[in-house]
Parts: structure tokens; C-alpha cells; sequence
């Protein structure tokens, strides 16, 4: 049974950039003309990021366009296509690319600049119409609501551990916090045959993180030296392989004594906002000859590997037990912003 073809949508955009009342949602809002290489896509699944709510607060290290549709993760399914597309067809399911130009390969600032949600519109509507290029397959293990986490977090957590050094069985993997990011990448890591560390600030989530499968859980808050703590528990003491570091300054210390000589630390975030603890010295780096590198989402190359060891692997995205409606974004901000939400904050449609 064929769908209509909505000519509105209802959106959310970004007016301000000095808190999160300057999300602005329009029910009627007109959609586009579908270009040639063009497909419509009607979600019914995303997710927040970190990074959508430091847009609002003014803290994005980016140019912002505002008036922008926010937000990076969204799965749907296609209602039309365009006369030159040729990768899906109406009633496909697909999932937005973090950023729509980056298909392999290095990756450039322009590019960088039309990610979803702050140099392009993204996926906080009901509709949108997107270039054929910028979309992946759904994996078909997921549901909507799972494969609308996958755009930001999951593909950052496949590259830092799959995009430069690979990792391998028996590596040691050090995640911190337990945000997307961090659950992805406990989650591909022992898919992967990884021991993984994890950190955290509360008991409870510790608990929670042993029953998704790290091996060892470090509370930071009672062991500030997590870092030495860490490298005490790999074989011999020799350090971790790869340091998944989302809080930034403040624990970048910490994970370069985690490391092991010649691991890699994935830059990913800075949750702890600028440094207050005392900051690392070049000579952590130099003497562990390790890789620090920064790790800006991945490709659709990535994204298509991701999604094909996600299904191999039956691997399901932790989506945490509150769920908001699109009305409901400015909610979903908050509640995100005040840390209450345990992996991905969902987002429906329905």
C-alpha cells in the first residue's frame, strides 16, 4: 500500500545558542522538492548527543548555522526516491551518515562542516529529505529506536578502535563514563575478544557495566589514581591498548598513565570541561610513544563495517529506560544534560 507524500513536517530548530530555550519547533514546516539524487525519508527513531546539547549551551567548539534542524542519529524508512537513485528504494530502511560527503578515506574540514545538525539540517523532524549518498542500510537485527543511536557514538566508538591501529582478541580496552560512546565501545571491544576496564562515578552504574560484560570496573571518585589502578590490572602491568577518553583535560593525566607503550588514546570528548586537575605533560606522551588521537565520528565505509559486525554479532545498543516523543525535546535535553540517562537517550516520532 503506497504512502502519501507529505508536503510539511514538524521540526525543531536552533534560534539561540545560550540554553536550550532556544529550540524552537515549527509543526507546519514546508519540505523540499526531492531532487534527482534525492530520497525521503520518514523517521521514527534518533537520539541525543553531547554534542546537540552544547550547541545550545554555547560551548560547541563549531560555527553553528543557526536556524539549523538539530540533532545526528536518525533511522526511517524511505516513502519516495528520485529519478537518478539508485541505492534504495520507497520502504527501505536507512540510517542518517554523521557527516553526509564523508564516504571513506581521510577526512577534511569543509566535510567535517556540513555534519548533520550544525553546518546541515539533521534528523529532530518527522521528515527529511536527504542525498542518497548520506544514508546507510539499517541493520536488520535493529529496531528503529536501536539503529537511531548508531550515527554519532557508535560509529566514533568503531573508529577509535577499528579506524587506525585495529584492535585485536586480547587487547585490554579502557572506557570511561557511561555514556554512548563509552557503552558502544565496551560493547564492540568485547565483541572483538577485548578485556575491557570501564570507569565510573557511581556503584550502581558499576553494576550495570559488569553486566554488559567489562571485565573491571574502576570508580574514579573513590580511586582518583584510576589511571595507575587501570594499568595494574593488565597482564604484567604493561598498560591498555586503546583509552576511550570522552571527559577530556581533566582525566587526559590519568589515561596516559593508563596506557600501555605504543597504545592509542581516542579523543572523543571533554565532558569534564576545561582542566582544573593537573594537566599531562608531552613527556607522558613521549615516554609511552603512544598515539593520541582525536576521532571526529567516521565514514560510511566505517559506518557499513559497523553495521555488518552488528548484525554478525546480534550486538544491541543500550537505550536508556525513558524514551521521549519529539514534542518532548527540550525535556530530553534536560534530563540528558543533568546526566540521568544511562547509554543513548531515545528519541520517537510515533
Amino acid at each position: 500500500m503506497s504512502q502519501t507524500i507529505p508536503t510539511t513536517t514538524k521540526v525543531w530548530r536552533i534560534k539561540g545558542t545560550d540554553g536550550f530555550h532556544g529550540l524552537e519547533y515549527d509543526a507546519q514546516a514546508e519540505l523540499p522538492a526531492l531532487g534527482d539524487n534525492d530520497v525521503l525519508v520518514k523517521f521514527h527513531g534518533a537520539s541525543l548527543n553531547y554534542r546537540d546539547l552544547v550547541m545550545l549551551k554555547g560551548l560547541y567548539p563549531a560555527a553553528i548555522r543557526l536556524g539549523v534542524i538539530p540533532g545526528s542519529d536518525g533511522a526511517g524508512e524511505v516513502l519516495a526516491v528520485g529519478s537518478k537513485v539508485s541505492r534504495f528504494n520507497p520502504g527501505s530502511k536507512v540510517v542518517t551518515l554523521f557527516s553526509p560527503r564523508h564516504y571513506g578515506g581521510t577526512l577534511t574540514p569543509s566535510t567535517l562542516g556540513l555534519a548533520l545538525g550544525g553546518g546541515s539540517d539533521g534528523t529532530l523532524r518527522q521528515h527529511g529529505v536527504f542525498n542518497e549518498e548520506a544514508l546507510v542500510e539499517m541493520p536488520s537485527s535493529l529496531s528503529y529506536l536501536e539503529a537511531g543511536t548508531l550515527s554519532c557514538a557508535a560509529v566514533t566508538a568503531w573508529n577509535a578502535l577499528y579506524g587506525l591501529k585495529p584492535l585485536k582478541p586480547g587487547d585490554v580496552v579502557l572506557t570511561q563514563g557511561t555514556g554512548g560512546v563509552s557503552i558502544f565501545a565496551l560493547q564492540f571491544a568485547k565483541a572483538g575478544g577485548a578485556t575491557v576496564i570501564a570507569t565510573t562515578s557511581s556503584d550502581a552504574k558499576a553494576e550495570t557495566l559488569k553486566k554488559l560484560g567489562a571485565d573491571h570496573v574502576i570508580n574514579y571518585r573513590t580511586t582518583p589514581e584510576w589511571g595507575a589502578h587501570a594499568r595494574s590490572l593488565t597482564e604484567q602491568s604493561i598498560g591498555v591498548s586503546h583509552v576511550i577518553e570522552v571527559a577530556g583535560a581533566n582525566s587526559m593525566a590519568q589515561s596516559l598513565n593508563a596506557v600501555r607503550f605504543e597504545g592509542v588514546i581516542s579523543i572523543i570528548g571533554f565532558l569534564s570541561g576545561e582542566a582544573e586537575e593537573k594537566e599531562p605533560s608531552f613527556l607522558q606522551a613521549l615516554t609511552k610513544n603512544c598515539i593520541v588521537r582525536g576521532v571526529a565520528v567516521g565514514s560510511r565505509e566505517l559506518f557499513e563495517d559497523m553495521n555488518r559486525a552488528i548484525d554478525a554479532m546480534k550486538i544491541k545498543p543500550v537505550v536508556d529506560e525513558k524514551v521521549f516523543k519529539l514534542e518532548e525535546l527540550k525535556d530530553a535535553y534536560q534530563y540528558m544534560w543533568e546526566q540521568k540517562h544511562f547509554g543513548k537517550l531515545g528519541i520517537t516520532f510515533e
